[in-house]
């Protein structure tokens, strides 16, 4: 349940090159834009932002983001000079946990804006959902649509082809992630990727906001220097 602002302060550490940010679908500044709440769409949706900027791209996904970004690199090679992944699900396949937050979440289709904070509160905590304004409670529950169709459409089918992507993937991942990530981040290294899997000492899933300095300088600098 991400947004444009988790990368503000990575930002601010990369302050030489030009980033773009935007909220997908669902999503912040982008709630009300209509589903399908799918990679496909979302793969779509990172296509025309990049075909508007007019050149190709070194593309930066994050979690769902970087599924997504994965999707549309390799849809659209050509738009993308080199993309970089932190701890993407990988929850289409067999070895992927039945009982993470995200699963629980998608199970929970009858009731989107449960899901929303039920999936919350396992990240962040009760304590720290309790203390949240009631307003920005009820924004995030809203985002509860596209959190579950985008959690069950990346269970029942694969989001990508490692085999067909054609630009240098790097893949990343925090040393406090569960197994089943790391274990994914370690194929997407081993199948796409150049560079040798990028481990983020100390940090924890949302590294672009929690350890924006180290996440600057071991992914976004690296991945600057790789075009295919």
């Amino acid at each position: 349940m991400d947004r444009q602002a988790a990368f503000a302060r990575t930002l601010r550490h990369v302050r030489d090159l030009r980033g773009l940010t935007y909220d997908r679908r669902g999503y912040a500044r982008s709630v009300q834009v209509p589903g399908p709440y799918t990679v496909a769409a979302n793969a779509q949706d990172l296509i025309d932002v990049v075909e508007s900027i007019g050149q190709r791209v070194h593309a930066v996904g994050h979690s769902f983001g970087g599924t997504t970004v994965l999707a549309a690199a390799q849809r659209r090679p050509d738009l993308f000079a080199a993309v970089a992944v932190y701890e993407s699900p990988m929850s289409w396949e067999s070895w992927w946990p039945r009982d993470t937050g995200g699963a629980l979440a998608a199970a929970k289709q009858d009731d989107p804006e449960g899901a929303a904070e039920m999936f919350l509160k396992r990240f962040i905590g009760d304590d720290r959902w309790n203390r949240l304004p009631e307003s920005t409670k009820q924004s995030r529950r809203n985002e509860g649509r596209a959190l579950v169709g985008e959690l069950s459409d990346v269970r029942r089918t694969p989001a990508y082809d490692t085999g067909l992507i054609d630009v240098p993937v790097l893949s990343a991942v925090g040393t406090r992630a569960g197994e089943h990530v790391r274990r994914g981040a370690e194929l997407l290294a081993e199948r796409c990727s150049p560079l040798p899997l990028v481990v983020l000492d100390r940090a924890w899933h949302n590294a672009p906001a929690s350890a924006p300095e180290t996440f600057a300088e071991a992914v976004i600098r690296p991945l600057m220097k790789l075009a295919c």
